[in-house]
């Protein structure tokens, strides 16, 4: 009902309930007042626009149903979400995760009954330490992240990057709270504990790889035993480095380290050289003394075989050996001589008998004499021998 003083001054001072009293008038003058609006006026005109909408013109028990019917549709349809190739879905029934979803189109139990969140597992995140990238591309220095101390107790400095993805999207979202913070946290720790145990030379040289290799397997083990959802694809040496203080020393100390191993280098060329063919050059010796001394014995042997053989034969028919020795010798001696042959017994005349050359007359080479010797050699052969 509206509001008025239907009993006439119930309200204490007055006219017609809290808000003053009535419009006198149908212009709403009378006491000069402005009265609230009617409630009730108001709830029967939004009725009236409400049926006046709906199919009919009346707002009854068929219109109610449609309604709640089209509301629980569109409330059904809101549980349908899109997964990127590059995410991996995960499904929260009231806050608690109860699974995973591929890449395509998914549905889930409208909120706030399930909801979905959508990482991206294939994108490869970076972190810097050691340095930080300034505006305009160029590095910038922390001395606080990358000064390292190492197991000879001297200190590096070392900036590195590392590169990680999201294997496990549920781990990765409920196991660590700060995913990229653990990850930066973990690799500094696993590199100054590498740093730690090795030598600064091996580091500042060729021992890169190898530190790069030991820290990715220490934050891999590291960040499983958390169960971080979170996989290291590479760890990147950036700079290695002495501290800045004392780094023209250490380059001089290592341009003597490089003239040293180019030394050694070269020393060690030259007597990968000269020692294979000293070697071979004793082999040679040795093999062609130990051939003169099987040709020696051999030799040796033969001449004492053939002296015993002789003897034998001396001591069976001394003349006929002796005389045979002789003409052997003389064989030998007068072979290659050119020959004039004298007869002692003849009456008259010189006693040279004519001798005819049969081997230049053949064809035959005449030998040549020896150069101590003189160019004609006259043997006397006597006529009784």
């Amino acid at each position: 009902m509206p509001w008025n003083n239907q009993s006439g001054g119930g309200w204490r001072g007055g006219g017609g309930g809290p808000w003053g009293a009535p419009p006198s008038g149908p212009g709403g003058g009378g006491g000069g007042s402005q009265q609230p609006p009617d409630l009730e006026e108001i709830l029967r005109r939004s009725q009236d626009r409400l049926r006046n909408a709906l199919p009919g013109g009346s707002l009854g028990g068929r219109g109610l149903i449609l309604i709640v019917l089209v509301l629980l549709a569109v409330w059904a349809a809101s549980g349908f979400y899109r997964v990127e190739a590059d995410e991996q879905g995960v499904v929260l029934r009231f806050g608690k995760y109860v699974d995973q979803t591929n890449p395509g189109l998914n549905y889930h139990l409208p909120w706030p009954i399930e909801t979905a969140l959508t990482p991206k597992v294939t994108r490869e995140n970076q972190i810097d330490i050691g340095m930080r990238m300034g505006p305009g591309g160029e590095a910038r220095d922390v001395p606080e992240e990358s000064l390292i101390l190492t197991g000879d107790e001297n200190i590096v400095d070392v900036d590195f990057s590392i590169f990680w993805v999201i294997s496990n999207a549920g781990n990765y979202l409920f196991n660590i709270q700060n995913p990229e913070g653990t990850v930066k946290a973990v690799a500094e720790s696993a590199m100054r504990e590498v740093i730690g145990r090795s030598q600064l030379q091996p580091v500042l040289t060729q021992a890169r790889a190898v530190t790069e290799q030991a820290v990715f397997d220490l934050m891999q083990q590291t960040l499983d035993s958390y169960e971080s959802g979170i996989r290291v694809t590479r760890v990147q040496l950036q700079k290695v480095d002495p501290p800045a203080a004392v780094i023209d020393a250490f380059r001089d100390v290592q341009a003597a380290r490089a003239d040293q191993e180019r030394l050694r280098n070269e020393a060690q060329s030259y007597a990968n050289r000269v020692v294979p063919e000293a070697r071979g050059r004793s082999a040679q010796i040795t093999e062609q003394a130990e051939a003169y001394r099987e040709q020696t014995v051999a030799e040796a042997q033969g001449q004492a075989d053939r002296f015993e053989a002789i003897l034998n034969e001396y001591e069976q028919a001394p003349s006929v050996t002796r005389r045979r020795m002789f003409l052997e010798t003389m064989e030998r001696v007068l072979g290659s001589s050119d020959k004039v042959i004298m007869d002692q017994g003849a009456e008259s005349g010189n006693g040279v008998v004519p001798y005819l050359p049969l081997e230049p007359l053949q064809g035959g080479t005449r030998p040549s004499s020896n150069t101590n010797t003189s160019a004609s050699t006259r043997a006397v052969v006597g006529g009784n021998q």
